[in-house]
């Protein structure tokens, strides 16, 4: 079969690979109709979180049930399923905790309580390196799914692909940080990055009754998007995002945001201080935004961190964090947990997933299109590639 395999840093390439095949009784074999680049496989293909052999990336994709193991009984051959992005197991401690992102039996070379994401790690994802698992990807014309029997999900047939795809992630992580921050209704959430989980957390804001929604972001066209896809307001970052610290204490009678939301992660746009500085502390990009976030929020306030952060980082404002207040909150979003609602509210008309997609590609493209989501050429938001179209 064709593939999208990672070669090392900013290599990617469309190749033939070996067909994926049955290896456990709660698998199922997928054809996949529909994938997409997300944000974290960029980490990948920076080079930031390294995978040293070719693999085959990919976490956000659906497609059409193949072939199924002895043990799964849901699904049969010709099911149209959408697929949550962690690998969980759906019955060890964490699991049945409504935490499938630390699954304790899908990553057996790599899981451990210490946790880090260069070190021991939570459960597997699908297509993120071998520190995660080892398990190929959806961006291929066919992938295996483990524990197929606990994470698919059969879609209505009146919905189109992409209407449901991103409830395999990006929608499910958006809302998560959100759910966590348990509004009451009324709250003015800061979302600080407008790609496509900046977007859906936005989008989650609404349908949890915030007052005020506001979407922070580097570049217009982003802002833009956001605007228009979730009906936000925005601020654009500038001068190291005083700026914007200052915008949101102005449109909150000075407190700050109820509620900050981290979308970016570790790797922002950066000045050469920022640069310096990681490298003398040995740390993999900044936290700058996350440390916008906290200087955002009020008193008392809330902070979501939905951006990968792979190392520690010095001078942690825990100073400002203990003063302040603050309730701090982060990591995988456990996909499954809310799947099923998320489904609900796209089948009610309640939200619309689908217009965040600037592109369309086949798969064979897939180098166009990580170059061009990497470089944010095009007003590129968000990727979505077909394999057999």
């Amino acid at each position: 079969m064709k593939a999208a395999v990672i070669h090392g840093a900013s290599k990617i390439s469309y190749d033939t690979v070996d067909d994926p095949r049955i290896e456990k009784d709660r698998d199922i074999i997928l054809k996949v109709t529909a994938t997409a680049i997300c944000g974290s496989d960029l980490h990948i293909y920076s080079g930031g979180i390294p995978q040293p052999r070719p693999m085959v990336l990919g976490h956000e994709f659906m497609g059409i049930v193949e072939e199924t193991g002895a043990a799964v009984t849901n699904l049969k051959r010709g099911d149209r399923v959408v697929v949550p992005f962690p690998i969980a197991c759906g019955h060890c401690f964490f699991c049945e905790h409504h935490l499938p992102g630390h699954c304790e039996n899908s990553n057996p070379m790599n899981y451990g309580p210490e946790g880090g994401v260069m070190t021991e790690k939570g459960g597997a994802l699908f297509g993120y390196t071998d520190l995660y698992g080892g398990y190929n990807g959806g961006q291929a014309e066919y992938v295996r799914v483990p524990y197929a029997d606990y994470g698919p999900r059969k879609v209505p047939d009146n919905l189109t692909d992409e209407q449901v795809l991103f409830l395999t992630d990006i929608f499910p992580t958006g809302y998560t940080g959100v759910d966590w921050a348990n509004l009451q209704g009324g709250e003015t959430v800061a979302i600080f990055g407008a790609g496509p989980v900046g977007i859906m957390a936005a989008k989650s804001a609404w349908l949890k009754n915030a007052g005020r929604v506001i979407v922070v972001d580097t570049l217009q066209y982003r802002l833009d998007k956001a605007r228009l896809a979730a009906n936000a307001e925005t601020l654009l970052w500038e001068d190291n995002g005083k700026n914007v610290i200052e915008g949101i204490r102005a449109m909150t009678q000075g407190r700050g945001a109820d509620v900050c939301i981290e979308a970016v992660g570790f790797e922002p746009e950066r000045t050469f201080f920022d640069k310096a500085k990681a490298l003398i502390n040995v740390e993999k990009g900044s936290p700058k935004v996350l440390e916008a976030c906290m200087s955002a929020v009020r008193r008392g306030g809330f902070v979501s961190v939905l951006g990968v952060y792979p190392t520690p980082y010095d001078n942690f404002p825990i100073g400002q964090f203990f003063d302040k207040g603050i309730t701090l909150k982060g990591g995988q979003a456990p996909a499954q947990k809310y799947i099923d609602l998320l489904l609900k509210y796209v089948e009610e008309g309640k939200v619309k997933l689908d217009d965040v997609i600037t592109h369309r590609l086949h798969l064979s493209k897939i180098s166009d299109g990580y170059e061009m989501f990497y470089e944010k050429k095009d007003n590129c938001v968000k990727v979505v590639l077909n394999p057999w179209q």
